[in-house]
C-alpha cells in the first residue's frame, strides 16, 4: 500500500508542476499587463515603469524561476485590480462557496443515479429503465448553462418557487446544484445498472439467494457495494468536466464562487487571480482523483497493481 500511495503522490506532484507551468505561460500570452491596466493615454514611460514594477521587463526564464520560488513560499502575487490584495487570498475567500455548491451537486447527482438504478433493479421493469435512460440522455445533451436558464425560467420566473440568483437564501443552492448533478446522471445510471447486472451472476449472489435472503436484501447488501466501485472511479475521472461545468453554472446563477471569480478576472485581465484560481482548481481535481485512487486501492487490492 505504501508503494501504491507513493506512486500516486508522485504522479500528483508532476501534474501540479505541469499545471503551474501552463498557468505561467497563459499569463504571458496576452502580453504586457501594463498596456491593459493603464488608460489608453498612458505614455511609454508609464507603461515601462509599471512593467518593471510587475517584473515583466525581465527575461522569461528569470520570471519563471521567480514565479516558482514565489509559489514555494506561498506567494501567488497580488491582484492587479484590487491593490494590496493577495490573489490566493481572493481565491480562498470564494472557495467555500464553490465547495458547497460542488459537493451538493455531486451528492444530488449520485443520489439520483443510485435511487433510479435501485428502482430499476428492484422492479425489474425494462420500460422504466428505458424511460430513465432516455430522460438522462436528453438532459446530458443540453449544455449546463442552457439547462440552468431553463430552470430559472420555469422554477423562478414562472412558478416563483426558488430564488434565481446569488446565495442569499438556503434555497439558492438548489437550482445550480441540480444543474450540476443532473449532467452526469445517465452515465452513472448506465454504469451502475450494468455493473449490478454483472454482479447478479456472481457465486456470492447465488449463495445469498440459497440462504433465503430476499431480493431487496441481496441487492442492497450484496450486489450494490460491489457494483458501486466503478461508479466512484468514473466520478473521479469525470471531475475535470464537473469542475468546468461549475465555472459556467456559477456565472449563470451569479453564485459567488471560484468559477465566477476566475471568469471576472479574465475579463478584467487580472492574471495573478486567474493563475491562482487555475492552480486551486487543478489541486482540487488532483486531490479528488487521489482520494478515489486510494479508496479504490483499499476496496479492491487488485487496483494497487495497476
Amino acid at each position: 500500500m505504501a508503494i501504491y500511495l507513493a506512486r500516486r503522490l508522485a504522479q500528483a506532484m508532476v501534474t501540479i508542476f505541469a499545471i503551474v507551468t501552463i498557468a505561467f505561460v497563459f499569463g504571458r500570452l496576452a502580453g504586457s499587463p501594463a498596456v491593459q491596466l493603464l488608460p489608453e493615454q498612458a505614455t511609454r514611460e508609464q507603461i515601462d515603469a509599471l512593467n518593471a514594477k510587475l517584473g515583466f521587463d525581465r527575461p522569461y526564464a528569470e520570471q519563471y524561476v521567480g514565479y516558482l520560488v514565489g509559489l514555494l513560499r506561498g506567494d501567488f502575487g497580488d491582484s492587479y485590480r484590487q491593490t494590496g490584495q493577495s490573489s490566493m487570498a481572493l481565491v480562498w475567500e470564494r472557495l467555500p462557496s464553490s465547495l458547497h455548491l460542488g459537493a451538493t451537486g455531486l451528492a444530488i447527482g449520485l443520489v439520483l443515479a443510485f435511487a433510479a438504478t435501485l428502482i430499476i433493479q428492484l422492479t425489474g421493469s425494462r420500460l422504466l429503465r428505458s424511460l430513465m435512460l432516455a430522460a438522462g440522455s436528453i438532459r446530458g445533451s443540453v449544455p449546463d448553462f442552457f439547462f440552468g436558464l431553463l430552470l430559472v425560467i420555469i422554477l423562478s420566473v414562472g412558478l416563483h418557487l426558488l430564488p434565481s440568483l446569488g446565495s442569499g437564501s438556503p434555497l439558492s443552492v438548489i437550482m445550480p446544484a441540480l444543474t450540476i448533478g443532473s449532467a452526469q446522471f445517465v452515465v452513472y445510471v448506465r454504469l451502475l445498472d450494468n455493473a449490478m447486472n454483472e454482479e447478479r451472476l456472481a457465486d456470492y449472489v447465488r449463495t445469498a439467494r440459497a440462504r433465503g435472503d430476499g431480493s431487496a436484501r441481496v441487492v442492497l447488501s450484496a450486489i450494490l457495494p460491489n457494483a458501486a466501485l466503478p461508479v466512484m472511479t468514473v466520478a473521479g475521472i469525470n471531475l475535470g468536466s464537473f469542475l468546468g461545468g461549475l465555472v459556467l453554472v456559477e456565472n449563470v446563477f451569479a453564485w459567488p464562487g471560484l468559477g465566477q471569480l476566475i471568469v471576472n478576472s479574465v475579463y478584467a485581465r487580472d492574471f495573478p487571480v486567474v493563475q491562482a484560481g487555475l492552480i486551486m482548481v487543478a489541486i482540487l481535481f488532483i486531490l479528488a482523483n487521489l482520494l478515489v485512487d486510494l479508496l479504490q486501492g483499499v476496496l479492491d487490492p487488485r487496483a494497487r497493481l495497476a
